[in-house]
């Protein structure tokens, strides 16, 4: 059975079951700050199990996009070395929300599998909860009496609390589950050992494919376990796992999800699958890798230095280093493999589609990048490892392989399997400690501690927003609780009804304060967490039950307003000028600028720029008003053209924005005109990423600044000029004459160096086989460039010279030393360590390259001192 119908009879059997089958949220989240990526199939019913939102529809089924790359569920390092670990997977699930519980969950999981998929019966094995005694949790008979009417008795196991107790987090909704394992192994093994010993002890052939959680506690921030009021379920299944039982094979990289690809690897690179490990692991890396890499783009999410960008990154880097080391593939390859993907998910996720270009241009440039990068990481591996071999010493620091793995993507196991290769080792102490300390300073970054909620009003479960039409209204707090971060102290509100915009969609959240009548609190953010809209208070209000007054920073709204609907006529603008291709990628909305991120491939031209400058001012000049359908069905916003964002996640009913010819889907706040905005000015426009270019702008007061501060400037050139009649003249004018002084000065310091060489091959002296330059040379006739080209010139003429020379450049002595190789080689000399030690004559530190170092100090008056030391440690040297 292959893959596509095993999807679409799971959908099917639940929908008969009256579930409403809904699509996958996006991968990546971008409204929930606990989580930068869907990591289980239950992410986007958070907001319903926590009881923030209502049910809409009691039972749900879908198939999840999910990624388990970072935090608890990290997966990444076992990738490629198993047969069932993934960083993208597909998680098939069904949902009960306060409707059936565990007997409909348990009796149609078993009729799923045995039924639908005519699983063999004496393969499965299921777990329950066993129960724990410090938690004072009593084993979960319930899902035993249901199980004993599906299967035998001998085949339901005890779990512990790890296995089979479902926590969200440190604290919220949790619940006892049901595990269900298959045996893959043939009938001899299972005859020769039960399968029950074999159930969650790590053997790749007794998997688990399917946790059925029955969520009916809550726990609380200190620990304390409470019964919901509304049971819940919560399914998920590795479809990749299924599969690999269906099809029979022992891997899921042998199913038909990861054989188009890997045997396009297999094609491209020239190596066979299945002959060896190391390859075969390379192969299954990138085959999994590349899947993880097209969704994340395709949802938004483009591969960068900071959070969720970072973790894309750092998984393609993985994929090209697997290429590069164990496939010897040294140009771009992942991006070959796209039309193999494609064919085989492309169906059932038409964003690859939509996002093709996009994706092969961002891969492409990210592999080609990166391949430099590993090539610099190489070559600095092998100096390591040549420095070693010239000290006789056989462990290279841990803080060298903590940089190879930090800058150059080289992971401890590659950099010791090099190392093995040369009769080297790695210090791993030094290297778990660097490693350490990263992870601490992270923690210690991110590390915020909050409080349970204090529950004031229980009916209300959203915040009505009336900030379209409101700045300020009459609130009720119905919720609040304290919240801890590494430095200070705060408190969140969730009011009845807010005025208040949540950060969301690239705008930012209002500020304001909130007025009990006697004091007025500082609000310092809004934002949404799991479908509350929370406001950040400086501090509590002394009676959280009375009635206050929100206000609304109005200036700092009316600024990110213009901003945002600016932000509308620059992409309308860009549609107009450069093409319909320029999509929307990221934006950033607030009172200062605004920020666009769009996909393009090449850099706009300067008439390019203008030309979309003077067309958003010419939107804003015409003061077109601002048509909002503030509630309408998702259809009819296509209808009417609306543009809506990849990677964004709409409901049935949307709002649309329309201003003239621009129509988008946005919930953020608008102007009523546009020509309340002023002026717009684009003050820069470059790449972020790979066919991603970035705009930023400014409007209104802003914009009005800018060009007074230039007209500044402009006055100010003219005045040192003299006034000419021609500005850009007068300046190309003194560029010109510039450069030809410039010219005339490098000639000047050619002769003055061929000078210095001739006085200095007057003064050398010999030490023993070598020849010696020492001079102490006069600071106001030379300087630290003229010292080194003379040195280096030295060194190709003539390769037993031996070069120090000292010169104070005002009150700083500086210091150069250079030695020919014979001396790196025969008597172990270093460069770098000679002016590092005769540095400290003159209360200086230097350091360079074996054959080349420089030092610098603080005591000019013993310069010659320093001088003599390093003569009398390379004399020795020689002597010896």
């Amino acid at each position: 059975m292959n893959s596509a119908i095993v999807r679409q009879k799971f959908l099917d059997f639940f929908r008969d079951k009256g579930h409403e089958v809904v699509p996958s949220a996006p991968m990546v989240i971008k409204d929930d700050p606990t989580l930068m990526f869907t990591n289980a199939g239950m992410n986007q019913f958070k907001d319903i199990f926590l009881d923030n939102s209502p049910v809409k529809f009691k039972r749900i089924a879908n198939t999840q996009k999910c990624l388990r790359v970072s935090g608890k569920h990290n997966d990444l390092e076992e990738v490629g070395h198993d047969g069932y670990h993934h960083t993208m997977f597909e998680m098939l699930g069904n949902w009960s929300f306060g409707d059936y519980f565990k007997k409909e969950a348990i009796a149609w999981a078993w009729e799923f599998l045995t039924g639908e998929m005519s699983i063999q019966k004496d393969r499965i094995y299921v777990t329950i909860f066993e129960g724990d005694k410090p938690e004072k949790l009593e084993r979960d008979l319930e899902a035993y009496g249901y199980w004993k009417s599906c299967i035998d008795e001998d085949r339901i196991l005890l779990g512990n609390k790890k296995d089979n107790f479902w926590e969200m987090g440190d604290s919220g909704p949790c619940g006892p589950c049901s595990e269900i394992h298959v045996d893959l192994r043939n009938d001899n093994e299972r005859k020769a050992k039960d399968g029950s010993e074999l159930v969650n002890k790590g053997d790749p052939r007794v998997i688990e494919i399917w946790n059925l959680v029955f969520i009916q506690y809550n726990r609380k921030a200190n620990g304390e376990l409470v019964m919901l009021p509304r049971k819940h379920v919560d399914t998920g299944m590795g479809f990749e796992r299924l599969c690999m039982v269906l099809q029979n094979k022992t891997s899921n990289y042998d199913t038909d999800i990861f054989q188009p690809v890997i045997q396009e690897i297999a094609a491209l690179t020239r190596v066979d699958y299945g002959k060896s490990e190391q390859p075969d692991i390379a192969m299954r890396v990138v085959a999994d890798h590349l899947r993880a890499i097209a969704f994340a783009i395709a949802d938004g999410q483009l591969p960068s230095n900071a959070k969720a960008g970072y973790v894309i990154r750092r998984i393609l880097r993985r994929a090209v280093r697997y290429n590069y080391t164990f496939l010897e593939q040294e140009k771009p390859l992942l991006y070959k493999l796209l039309p193999a993907l494609l064919a085989s998910m492309g169906e059932a996720f038409p964003e690859l589609k939509s996002q093709w270009q996009l994706i092969e241009k961002v891969i492409f440039e990210e592999e080609q990048s990166f391949l430099h990068t590993l090539e610099t990481g190489d070559k600095r591996l092998k100096e390591s490892i040549l420095n070693l071999k010239n000290l006789k010493k056989q462990e290279l620091s841990g803080k060298i392989a903590f940089e190879l793995y930090d800058t150059y993507g080289f992971p401890l196991d590659l950099t010791e399997l090099i190392l093995k290769e040369n009769g080297l080792s790695v210090n791993r102490i030094e290297f778990d400690q660097e490693m350490a300390e990263q992870r601490n300073r992270s923690k210690a970054a991110a590390q915020v501690e909050s409080a349970d909620w204090i529950i004031l009003r229980s009916d209300v479960m959203q915040s009505e927003f009336i900030g379209y039409d409101h700045l300020q209204a009459e609130v009720k707090i119905c919720r609040f609780r304290r919240v801890r971060s590494k430095d200070r102290q705060y408190y969140h509100l969730v009011f009845d009804r807010t005025p208040f915009y949540a950060e969301s969609g690239g705008q930012v959240g209002d500020t304001g304060y909130l007025d009990d009548g006697t004091t007025k609190i500082r609000i310092l953010n809004t934002f949404k967490e799991h479908g509350l809209v929370i406001h950040v208070a400086e501090k509590l209000p002394t009676d959280t039950t009375m009635d206050f007054e929100a206000v609304v920073d109005g200036r700092s709204r009316r600024d990110t307003a213009n901003n945002h609907t600016a932000t509308h006529l620059l992409h309308n603008a860009l549609h107009e000028i450069i093409g319909k291709h320029a999509e929307q990628k990221g934006s950033l909305v607030n009172a200062d600028y605004l920020r666009f991120d769009f996909s393009h491939f090449q850099k706009m031209t300067d008439e390019e720029i203008t030309a979309v400058e003077i067309l958003v001012n010419q939107k804003i000049r015409e003061g077109l008003n601002l048509h909002e359908l503030r509630e309408t069905t998702m259809e009819n916003a296509r209808k009417m053209g609306a543009m809506a964002l990849f990677g964004e996640k709409y409901g049935e009913t949307v709002r649309v924005i329309q201003f003239g010819d621009s129509v988008e889907l946005c919930g953020g706040t608008h102007v009523e005109s546009t020509s309340q905005i002023g002026l717009f000015k684009i003050v820069s426009e470059g790449s972020i990423a790979a066919g991603i270019r970035r705009i930023e702008a400014i409007t209104g007061e802003k914009a009005e600044s800018w060009y007074r501060n230039l007209e500044k400037k402009m006055k100010s050139a003219e005045q040192l000029l003299n006034n000419p009649q021609d500005l850009p003249k007068a300046i190309t004018s003194l560029l010109e004459e510039k450069s030809a002084l410039q010219k005339l000065v490098e000639r000047y310091s050619r002769e003055s160096a061929q000078h210095y060489r001739e006085e200095l091959l007057q003064k050398i002296t010999r030490i023993g086989d070598y020849s010696l330059v020492s001079h102490l040379a006069d600071g106001s006739r030379t300087d630290a460039g003229l010292i080194k080209d003379v040195a280096l010139g030295f060194r190709s003429e003539q390769p037993d010279l031996i070069v120090i020379i000292g010169a104070n450049f005002g009150e700083k002595p500086h210091l150069a030393v250079m030695i020919p190789e014979t001396l790196i080689r025969d008597k172990k000399l270093h460069a770098g360590e000679i002016v590092k030690a005769a540095a400290k004559e003159f209360d200086g530190g230097g350091g360079g390259q074996p054959f080349f170092a420089t030092a610098g100090g603080k005591s000019p008056q013993n310069l010659q001192k320093a001088i003599d030391k390093a003569i009398e440690i390379i004399r020795r040297a020689v002597a010896g």
